[in-house]
């Protein structure tokens, strides 16, 4: 029978000498504490923690030891130099409530890991532990939050609207299964989707800019335990996408192993080299990011959705389907205002919000889809969508950001909504790049320039499906919303500001007169 130990948080202290007997229970299917997650499939204790040894003894038991008097101190000259300042603190690593034996399993891991930057990348910053309680809610306080576990992680619901706000407001978290505990992996997931219920969390694709931030990652090494449940060499990383910014990021297997060094074949991790190089990606996506936070927050402000009438006016239906699928959430407004102002055409200046199976569908002119992700439809979502414009509806879409693993996705998906249609590119001098605005080049990010032979300008780029001869389609390889909100990121594969607005605008003149 397997030994059962269980520990129930209070007043008491977890002292040194039951930390290993403990540790061996859970190993073998106890439980260390009361809702711990130790008892469940998947989890991974955290590995004894070394005693630091004492000093050695240099003399025999029966020497006396006599201190010396230290030297006199000798006043500092005001020539010699003087300690450097302490760098930034950039990163707060949070505490558990079950002790260090959860968070601090890996004493040196952050430590490591921004020296390795600072030795990269000549960037110096410093970190601090806290308590989540002790966490203030305005990121400039504590803009990235590191948390490594191996026990569940959970937030009652006010500690859920607090990090909600926090992350709105601009700070990042960063969640690390420990040697890919499991129960740590599946509750921080549980409490992100508590938080951004709209946002759910989603596994990140292969060209997402963390996986490009410093080092190329397409490919990772894994430790051979790894192998026990997942067979591929793509890095692990899911993520809550906020207005193209990734504001939370969860690694499925452990990555504190690599930074600060545990050699053990059979945990859930990354190789050493592996796992150095994400962290350093991690650490300059979350740096960059918060800088161009700061630049744009002002611009553009986070909305919760409202479902607001639009009847009489024109309007767009933004489609909501199981993913990522409202990636800017005031750049609609922006286009539609603009649209108005150049138009004179009325608009309310919201959008709805719709299902494709919802039979309102039919009532709107436009409808809007858009993600960075990799996506699929349901089968009842691809027929409505064949119906709808099959029956004179036209859909705009665009892959936000330029992002590669939704244009794959919606390419397939236009092969199942309108088999045997193939898209084609509307040629300069297209009415769609004539009215109400001439546009004939437009400029990019530099991003986006380089997949151009680095040019600045290029021409648009809009791809149509046709039924019958008449375009029901319209679709943007190359970002735009982030650019209706005047803040596309340095990662984005985006056309700028004022070029996408013009686009925008033709592309709903297009579609309300053809």
């Amino acid at each position: 029978m397997n030994s059962y130990v269980r520990f129930t948080l209070g007043n008491g202290r977890l002292f040194k000498f039951a930390l290993v007997a403990l540790l061996a229970a859970s190993s073998m299917g106890g439980q260390i504490f009361d809702g711990d997650g130790s008892d469940e499939p998947g989890f991974v204790p955290p590995p004894p923690r070394k005693e630091t040894p004492p000093p050695p003894a240099n003399m025999s038991g029966g020497e006396t030891f006599v201190p010396y008097p230290p030297p006199p101190a000798t006043p500092a000259s005001r020539s010699e130099k003087k300690n450097p300042p302490k760098p930034p603190t950039m990163f707060t690593k949070l505490t558990s409530k079950y002790g260090e034996l959860d968070w601090n399993a890996r004493p040196n891991d952050l430590n490591n890991l921004l020296k390795s930057l600072k030795g990269m990348a000549d960037v110096d910053y410093d970190f601090e532990a806290k308590s989540f309680s002790e966490i203030d809610e305005d990121p400039d306080q504590n803009p990235i939050l590191y948390r490594s576990g191996h026990f569940h992680w959970s937030l009652n619901a006010a500690e859920r609207q607090k990090l909600r706000n926090y992350l709105l407001r601009g700070g990042t978290i960063i969640l690390n299964a420990g040697m890919g505990s499991k129960p740590f992996y599946d509750s921080a997931i549980r409490v992100l989707n508590e938080v951004f219920p709209e946002a759910p969390v989603q596994r990140l694709s292969a060209d997402h800019p963390i996986f490009h931030a410093y080092y190329s990652l397409d490919r990772v090494n894994y430790r051979p335990g790894v192998r026990s449940v997942y067979r591929g060499n793509d890095p692990w990383i899911d993520g809550v996408t906020i207005d193209c910014r990734t504001v939370a990021i969860v690694s499925r297997f452990g990555m504190e192993v690599g930074w600060d060094p545990l050699e053990d074949d059979n945990i859930l991790a990354y190789e050493a080299e592996s796992a150095q190089q994400l962290g350093m990606n991690i650490l300059s996506y979350a740096s960059a990011m918060r800088n161009w936070t700061l630049e744009n927050m002002k611009k553009t402000r986070f909305e919760d959705s409202r479902h607001v009438s639009t009847a009489g006016s024109m309007n767009i239906t933004q489609i909501i389907y199981s993913g990522e699928w409202k990636t800017r959430h005031t750049g609609l407004s922006v286009l539609l205002a603009q649209y108005n102002l150049q138009t004179g055409v009325p608009v309310k200046f919201s959008t709805r919000e719709m299902k494709l199976t919802d039979p309102k569908l039919l009532d709107s002119p436009v409808i809007y889809l858009t993600g960075h992700e990799t996506f699929t439809l349901k089968p009842e979502e691809v027929n409505a969508l064949r119906n709808y414009l099959n029956g004179g509806g036209m859909l705009f879409a665009e892959a936000c950001c330029g992002r590669k693993a939704f244009d794959t996705s919606f390419r397939a998906l236009m092969a199942q909504v309108l088999p045997g249609v193939s898209p084609s590119m509307f040629k300069q001098g297209s009415p769609i790049f004539k009215v109400p605005n001439d546009i004939g080049s437009m400029k990019v990010t530099p991003a986006c320039a380089k997949a151009f032979n680095n040019s600045p300008a290029i021409a648009p780029q809009i791809l149509t499906w046709s039924v019958d001869g008449n375009p029901v389609v319209l679709y943007s390889p190359i970002g735009m919303a982030g650019a209706w909100e005047l803040s596309p990121n340095k990662y984005c594969n985006s056309y700028l500001e004022d070029d996408a607005i013009k686009l925008g605008v033709n592309i709903l003149m297009y579609a309300s007169t053809r």
